[in-house]
């Protein structure tokens, strides 16, 4: 029963994200499927229907792509029509809200499952996919590749976080090498390092190539 519903919801989301170019397309949501069950086996986490629902669903009400609203009636019902008790509802649902980075100011989390998924996220959004991915959002958000003028922030409202002037390259500084440090499982942690350091290779060799210090 759980692989069938799984395979349905995978049907629905292959054709509900197709063409999706922020980065946020069906691909990503598989490699953090995949990512979170590699992370739950090194962690000795049995519970992995959950773990893998909610990686597959994690965006599905993200607030970068639609209202709170819209978001909330697109996940309630897809969960009306798999076979959950109550209890496995709310841990999907408190999972799925908890993911988001929101500028810094995200939710603690207390059950190893939404830790499991907000690690495999986050690991899709740094390294050499996360670079690939910050560009094709910028791009098609119309963000800069990159502003000089512009100054990286520090701490900022989740509405800064948004909507304020920013570009790629300075995504990287307010966000992406700060993710290292907030990842939540031993798993997580030791898979970020090699990530982090491309990132860090990528900019310095960005930097040489911007400023013809070759």
């Amino acid at each position: 029963m759980e692989r069938k519903e799984l395979d349905r919801v995978i049907d629905y989301l292959k054709q509900e994200y197709i063409g999706e170019s922020t980065g946020h397309d069906w691909y990503h949501l598989d490699r953090v499927r995949k990512q979170a069950l590699r992370i739950a086996e090194r962690e000795q986490v049995s519970r992995t229907y959950i773990i893998e629902l909610a990686a597959l669903l994690h965006d599905v009400p993200d607030e970068k792509f639609v209202s709170e609203e819209e978001g909330k009636k697109k996940l309630d019902h897809i969960l009306m029509n798999l076979t959950l008790n109550e209890n496995e509802r709310a841990l999907l649902k408190s999972i799925i809200y908890s993911i988001s980075y929101k500028g810094g100011h995200e939710a603690e989390l207390t059950t190893i499952e939404a830790k499991i998924v907000r690690d495999a996220d986050r690991l899709d959004a740094i390294g050499a996919i996360g670079i690939a991915r910050t560009f094709a959002y910028g791009g098609r958000k119309g963000r800069a590749m990159y502003n000089p003028d512009f100054q990286v922030r520090e701490h900022m409202t989740l509405e800064e976080y948004r909507n304020g002037d920013s570009s790629s390259i300075h995504h990287f500084h307010e966000k992406l090498l700060k993710l290292k440090d907030l990842m939540c499982t031993e798993t997580g942690r030791s898979l970020a390092e090699e990530r982090h350091e491309f990132m860090l290779r990528f900019l310095e060799q960005f930097n040489k190539e911007w400023t013809g210090q070759e």
